[in-house]
């Protein structure tokens, strides 16, 4: 999912989708996306870059090249992610994926800050439900699974599982304030009743 059209708007309150499991602690924003490719003028095109390298490395059975990951929304992780340099290119290269939400055991905090920011939840679980989780997926990778923000869980036809969030960012992603746009185009009658009642704009209207 490359497509302006497909990327969080407004209030998120549940994300639907397949799950990719991507084992490993520490995982740093330079594996999540290469220093060379922060020259880029825009975010456009850093889907196609995410984790080149270790892409490369693996020569395509990297779990973001496996053709049974191909369409995943929510991205499975262990601790520690997105550690290493604050780089926000390494959240915008992961929406432009496809990703729409992590869970994680932890989340740097610099990361947790840029992916909220982009609408990105970052839910947090124990290392056991992490490996529950992972079995469960393993077991089944094309199901679809429902991230319901309001009740704070992760589940499918037949398993839910709870997850944690910050209170604060939780809140945000509720209510749709973290869309700076969004705030602003439904408060727009609000910003118009507003801008009439400034004297100092008003004064040359008169």
């Amino acid at each position: 999912m490359d497509s302006n059209s497909s990327f969080p708007k407004g209030k998120i309150q549940n994300i639907r989708g397949r799950c990719l499991i991507l084992s490993g602690d520490d995982i740093d924003t330079d594996r999540i996306i290469p220093a060379r490719f922060l020259k880029c003028v825009s975010f456009e095109n850093l889907g196609e870059q995410v984790f080149a390298d270790d892409r490369k490395e693996l020569n395509g059975d990297h779990p973001f090249d496996q053709k049974i990951n191909k369409g995943a929304s929510i991205l499975i992780v262990n601790q520690n992610f997105g550690c290493g340099s604050s780089r926000e290119h390494a959240p915008q290269a992961l929406m432009r994926w496809g990703i729409r939400a992590i869970i994680g055991q932890s989340f740097a905090e610099i990361f947790y800050g840029n992916c909220l920011a982009l609408g990105i939840p970052c839910g947090t679980m124990s290392e056991h439900k992490i490996a529950t989780l992972e079995t469960i997926i393993s077991e089944n990778p094309m199901e679809e699974w429902k991230l319901d923000l309001n009740q704070e869980t992760l589940n499918n036809h037949k398993t839910s599982l709870g997850l944690n969030y910050q209170p604060g960012a939780l809140e945000m992603l509720r209510t749709g304030r973290w869309d700076a746009t969004y705030q602003l185009t439904s408060n727009s009658d609000k910003l118009t009743q507003k801008l009439k009642n400034l004297p100092y704009l008003n004064q040359f209207n008169n």
